[in-house]
């Protein structure tokens, strides 16, 4: 017993300490913005970092992009990283464009590595930013057998990729289990170069797709999965510009959406989502979300 009332003892004075830094903290709290977000780390020289610029908005980008942004000498950016993002970047940093549009290069691929190892290879730390994140679909893969060819050092910063924040704009999950127990990312540059995707893996009740860059071949995607097996009233969404300000999107079906674009036509980047899930979107409480987001500003 005597144990215990030692012990008690000593807990109290430590419950009482939490006790008070919770009732007072709102009075000694800072304001928000005078709040400092603890960041570490320098962005070495001689070393470039493959980092994910995220969707578009600012917000969504990590803070560790944040921080290198700020840091590094040198700045490789692509046509998709949002204007607020590329404000981060301090006066005096050097930056590059090689952005990439449908049709047309304004710098190949080779020369943007080259550039990377130039740069690295004079002493700078490089950040090359390349929209969404750097592993999908975003040739990273050459980027980095081009900079192990030179052998400069390089580390990857993930970003939010554009199938998620489309996903969560429309108010929707990508997968949901009562309705794909699987997700996959497909790029449509083998449709544009006349090629033809297993449409028969492809279509499946049970997966939620995801298309990258296949806003020109909505009339192939829809009509490949319809001969595949996927039935006519199968769900389908359309989004252009997830997460920006001019955030666009489509909901119908697969008979319908060619009509339905040729109709209310989307810019450049759009993704195209394939699944159950999408009639999420017309369904509860997303319904209504949705509908906000269509007509607001999607911040």
């Amino acid at each position: 017993m005597r144990a215990l009332s030692k012990h008690l003892t000593q807990k109290w004075p430590e419950a009482f300490t939490r006790l008070g830094q919770r009732v007072l903290a709102p009075f000694g709290r800072e304001p928000s913005s005078r709040l400092r977000l603890p960041l570490s780390g320098d962005c070495q020289p001689g070393k470039v970092y493959l980092v994910g610029a995220g969707s578009g908005d600012v917000e969504l980008l990590t803070l560790k992009a944040a921080r290198l942004l700020m840091q590094a000498d040198a700045v490789v950016y692509d046509r998709l990283v949002g204007d607020d993002v590329l404000a981060l970047i301090p006066r005096g940093t050097e930056r590059y464009y090689v952005g990439k549009a449908r049709g047309h290069h304004s710098v190949p691929q080779t020369e943007i590595g080259a550039l990377m190892v130039k740069l690295a290879n004079a002493g700078k730390s490089v950040v090359r930013l390349k929209g969404g994140d750097p592993g999908v679909f975003g040739r990273m893969g050459e980027e980095l057998a081009a900079l192990a060819a030179a052998h400069v050092p390089a580390a990857i910063v993930p970003g939010i990729t554009a199938a998620s924040a489309a996903a969560a704009c429309m108010g929707i999950p990508l997968t949901d289990r009562g309705h794909a127990q699987q997700l996959r990312f497909v790029t449509a540059q083998l449709c544009r170069e006349d090629g033809t995707p297993d449409w028969k893996s492809l279509a499946r009740k049970d997966e939620t797709l995801v298309f990258y860059m296949g806003l020109s071949k909505v009339d192939a995607i829809c009509h490949g999965l319809r001969q595949a097996g996927l039935p006519d009233e199968w769900p389908v969404m359309l989004v252009a510009n997830a997460s920006q300000p001019e955030q666009q999107s489509l909901v119908g079906t697969l008979a319908d959406m060619p009509a339905r674009l040729a109709a209310e036509p989307l810019s450049s980047p759009c993704l195209i989502v394939v699944g159950s899930v999408v009639s999420m979107v017309r369904t509860g409480s997303s319904a209504s979300l949705a509908s906000i987001i269509k007509t607001v500003d999607p911040a």
